[in-house]
């Protein structure tokens, strides 16, 4: 579909759409939700009428409109409410689907006649897949003639019917489905086809429990691959490569690297058996025994290494990367079969005796390891519920394998090395630029050369452990302890854009950690990419905002 006319004419629709209320267009579906609330998608968003009047009565909005011009007139006139604008389209919505979000309501307004008949099937199935247990999707269809600028298909709810069926939702019957064209065009007419979704419908938390629980395991490795996947999916979903409607591709590198961060304490540190008897392990030679003198935090993604400590990490990795792909990757199965669940290759690489950036590049030239997206969500989404299942399960086989030790040993040795609450840098480069001049609190603005200062971590450390440099922020101590381990609001981040952006120009842009900041930006934060400036690593803060807040459902600050 094209967009021209819609970028072409943009304060036209714009107008148009806003010469309508939310109640006139959606008055027949909008009872069904009674008085709830939750994350909302307003895909072909448009002038943002139907995402404000969503966040105005309590929704999380995110609001796809792949037109450039209406979307800026859009985020122009919803700037005050929580809603997050994303570039994106049918039938892929391939940037939505980054974000591993699901919905509990999913509106598709004005739209469907514009997909291509072809690929209507897969654009149904993508909405769905989209939908959280219980979610609703509401598709309105548009019946007439065009208008000779737009191109318009025909459509049917009986058609989308058939796809429902398909895909395991149920229809919700309306009373008065069918209306009038609000702005009276004699020859349209409109049609709301509703569903729901009763369950999540994947399959991936039965499959995740037959690997932790009942699959056979003659070591840890198993399990030891899917928290490094969750892991990944939790802290670093920005070092996705790329995704299809099946498959999200990772760097294998980043697995292999995940993968030596939590052996490392456990058999490096605390010398326990990860297979039963005294035999080796397949992923630990050499390299992996000279990682001792490290920690795992001095090799983590997004950090600079030395030509002395690059080159042993990435042999390591190398290594590591290997045993995964014939090991537990190659013998974990779909229950009831000899199919693999997940899928990898290795390349070829050199590894030279130099300085090495643990970024998405370079752990992409080890090669690709591919997850099924159904898990892949279900690790983003679940992360706090699935990791502990594969904690205890690990115990449960050290225990069987070395019984001299407590469950206590055991559970301190599998504890992720996050580190510590760490702001010593940032503290640092504050005090640098007061030296110099102002320094804001992001928050209220008020000059900390005036009164005590701290770091904060935008991103409460307390549930979401990252000490990375875009996430510590400048900030009174009346701010720092009001905020506590709250999640800064929509608004509240969106009014601190600029003080944020600036702190980062003044103390990170042209230094010698900017390379470093971008990094940890690209790991982090999803939708990033390749792009570095500063406006997107905001961007990709508002969505891991609103992320943190579905996933773990984090009590929100609206500031002093």
């Amino acid at each position: 579909m094209t967009y021209a006319p819609y970028n072409k004419n943009a304060q036209k629709f714009f107008n148009q759409y806003q010469s309508l209320t939310f109640e006139q267009v959606h008055s027949d579906w909008f009872p069904l939700l009674e008085k709830s609330s939750g994350l909302a998608l307003d895909v072909g968003a448009g002038s943002g009428r139907d995402a404000l009047a969503l966040a105005e009565r309590g929704w999380d909005v995110v609001a796809v409109e792949p037109a450039g011009e209406l979307r800026r007139l859009g985020e122009a006139a919803t700037v005050h409410r929580s809603i997050q604008w994303v570039d994106d389209s049918l039938p892929d919505l391939a940037e939505i689907r980054k974000l591993s979000y699901r919905f509990d309501l999913i509106l598709v307004s004005a739209v469907w006649m514009h997909i291509a008949p072809s690929s209507r099937e897969r654009a149904f199935r993508i909405l769905t897949e989209l939908l959280a247990p219980s979610g609703t999707l509401v598709i309105t269809l548009r019946h007439g003639p065009g208008d000779g600028e737009r191109v318009f298909h025909e459509v049917s709810k009986a058609e989308l019917d058939g796809f429902a069926r398909h895909r395991a939702v149920v229809p919700v019957p309306l009373v008065g489905s069918t209306a009038a064209d609000q702005l009276e065009r004699p020859e349209v007419w409109w049609e709301t086809a509703v569903y729901r979704l009763p369950d999540d419908g994947t399959g991936a938390l039965p499959t995740l429990r037959h690997i932790i629980v009942n699959d056979d395991k003659s070591s840890s490795y198993k399990l030891g691959l899917l928290r490094t996947l969750v892991r990944l999916a939790d802290s670093s979903s920005g070092l996705v490569i790329n995704r299809t409607d099946d498959w999200v591709d990772l760097p294998l590198g980043a697995v292999g690297l995940f993968w030596l961060m939590q052996y490392h304490p456990l058999v490096l540190r605390h010398r326990l058996r990860q297979a039963p008897g005294s035999k080796g392990y397949g992923f630990a030679g050499e390299d992996f025994y000279a990682l001792e003198q490290l920690s795992p935090l001095d090799f983590r993604p997004g950090l600079s290494l030395s030509a002395v400590h690059g080159p042993l990490v990435m042999r390591a990795i190398r290594q590591a990367a290997a045993n995964i792909l014939k090991n537990p990757a190659h013998f974990t199965t779909w229950p009831g079969t000899n199919r693999p669940v997940f899928e990898g290759a290795a390349n070829r690489i050199r590894i030279r005796e130099e300085p090495v950036t643990l970024d998405r590049e370079t752990l992409s030239r080890f090669g690709v390891f591919r997850v099924p997206a159904m898990l892949w969500d279900t690790f983003s989404r679940y992360a706090c519920w699935v990791e502990p299942a594969i904690v205890n399960e690990w115990v449960n086989l050290m225990s069987g394998w070395e019984v001299r030790y407590s469950t206590e040993i055991y559970h301190k040795a599998l504890q992720w090395a996050e580190g510590r609450r760490d702001t010593s840098l940032m503290r640092k480069l504050v005090e640098q630029q007061l030296a110099e001049g102002r320094v804001e609190c992001v928050w209220t603005a008020r000059n900390l050369s005036q009164q005590r200062y701290d770091i904060d971590h935008c991103f409460p450390w307390s549930r979401w452990s990252n000490n990375d440099l875009w996430n510590l922020l400048p900030a009174s101590q009346m701010a720092n302890a009001a905020k506590s381990e709250k999640l800064p609001s929509d608004a509240l981040l969106k009014q601190a854009r600029p003080r944020v952006t600036e702190w980062w120009e003044r103390a990170v842009i042209g230094t010698e950690i900017e390379s470093r900041f971008f990094a940890e930006a690209e790991a982090a934060l999803p939708l990033l990419g390749e792009s570095r400036s500063l406006d997107s690593v905001f961007e990709g803060m508002l969505q891991q905002r609103l992320r943190l807040k579905t996933n773990l459902q984090l009590a929100e600050w609206l500031g002093v």
